[in-house]
């Protein structure tokens, strides 16, 4: 199997398990009880707790907040800081937004706010101008995402977050790092965000384990009701084992992240520039230098991108043709309609994503066998004409 979708799931780095384990052994305390056995899970959560501080760049381990996904933090962002400021009515976010912040946005509209929806270019690139100027005394927050998760494109996020507060210092900025955590520094203090979340599946931790990013200015109220777990604003036994899990996994990431701003790089390069190169009908959907290393996606005209996976799956390739969250919906994907991606690429773009565990050797092999699968699915192509004009121009 060669595996390329590292933006939908992540393989637990093996010295993460290893840290886990005792903590599903010997280690089984809950780290709220009285007695010295609970007293080493206890220790743990907090030794993971400055391992993610570190990690985002936060300037506190009591900025932190841990979570069990990158859904459950933004919702705890979203809804916890506009439930704390009921009087204004105004939300900005972005129109290539996860899920997971989109449908949030959307429940608020039910309940009357405003939303407006920032738009990018055909690169990715989001509206600064427009975002600029949408942002008033009246908008309660500003959300988005610091790296995309189907074209990869890095939102500057630290820029932004100083033109919001430069028009209303009151305004909240909530960013999804989801895509970014991992892949690119994070220095959260040196920015002007307010909350940051990111999920620990897509960095090699397990799934199942989040964290959320608050600063100690910001005020949220807690999602879920209950103990005094996470200092009340996110109650619940926590999960120790996991948490250790994505301490272990921020710092092996933290190690790791120039090999990611190089290596991991170099192999999506090479395969981005194979695939260009070699398949007549192969378009790529962002070429920015913005970009988070890991990640590519490429349009291949006048074909069906359900097919291209099928095929690539039966040569062990796994890809995909954009979120996971929406990988049931025949629907093409937002994120490229709201790029202007033609349409006789849009329905046949493929996002392939590495990790560090990716090698040489599989993407040589990708590169060999796509175009001879291409070549097969363009024979059957019903857009023959159309397809015959591609091939005359790339020759």
């Amino acid at each position: 199997m060669i595996y390329l979708d590292n933006n939908a799931t992540t393989k637990t780095d093996e010295k993460v398990l290893e840290e886990m384990l005792p903590y599903l052994k010997e280690e089984y305390a809950n780290p709220s009880s009285m007695y010295d056995f609970a007293k080493k899970p206890a220790m743990a959560i907090q030794e993971a707790r400055v391992k993610v501080r570190d990690f985002l760049g936060a300037k506190s381990e009591d900025e932190i907040y841990f979570t069990s996904c990158g859904s459950e933090s933004a919702n705890t962002a979203i809804k916890g800081a506009l439930n704390c400021n009921k009087a204004k009515k105004h939300i900005i976010t972005t129109k290539v937004e996860h899920p997971c912040v989109l449908n949030t946005y959307k429940e608020f509209e039910r309940q009357g706010y405003k939303v407006d929806y920032i738009g990018v270019n055909s690169e990715g690139q989001l509206n600064l101008d427009e975002l600029n100027e949408k942002v008033t005394k009246d908008t309660a927050l500003v959300s988005v995402m610091w790296a995309n998760n189907e074209n990869g494109v890095i939102n500057p996020v630290a820029e932004i977050s100083e033109m919001v507060k430069a028009k209303s210092p009151e305004t909240l900025m909530f960013v999804d790092g989801v895509q970014a955590a991992g892949k690119i520094p994070m220095d959260v203090k040196n920015t002007k965000i307010d909350f940051l979340g990111v999920s620990g599946h897509k960095f090699h931790a397990p799934k199942g384990i989040g964290a959320l990013y608050a600063k100690s200015s910001a005020r949220f109220v807690p999602l879920i009701n209950g103990g005094h777990q996470e200092r009340g604003m996110r109650p619940g036994t926590e999960n120790v084992p996991y948490i250790v899990g994505i301490g272990k996994a921020a710092e092996l990431a933290m190690d790791s992240m120039n090999y990611e701003l190089t290596e991991v790089k170099r192999l999506r390069d090479k395969l981005e520039q194979g695939i260009i190169r070699n398949v007549f009908n192969a378009r790529l959907n962002s070429s920015v230098k913005e970009r988070v290393p890991n990640t590519t996606n490429i349009g291949f005209e006048y074909v069906e991108g359900e097919l291209i996976l099928l095929h690539l799956s039966d040569i062990g390739v796994c890809a995909s043709s954009g979120s996971a969250c929406t990988s049931g919906s025949l629907e093409p994907s937002h994120v490229l309609r709201a790029m202007g991606i033609p349409f006789t690429a849009l329905h046949g773009s493929i996002r392939f994503s590495l990790s560090r565990f990716t090698k040489e050797s599989e993407i040589d092999t990708v590169s060999e066998k796509l175009p001879s699968i291409m070549d097969k699915l363009t024979q059957i192509s019903p857009f023959q004409d159309e397809l015959s004009k591609l091939r005359e121009l790339k020759r």
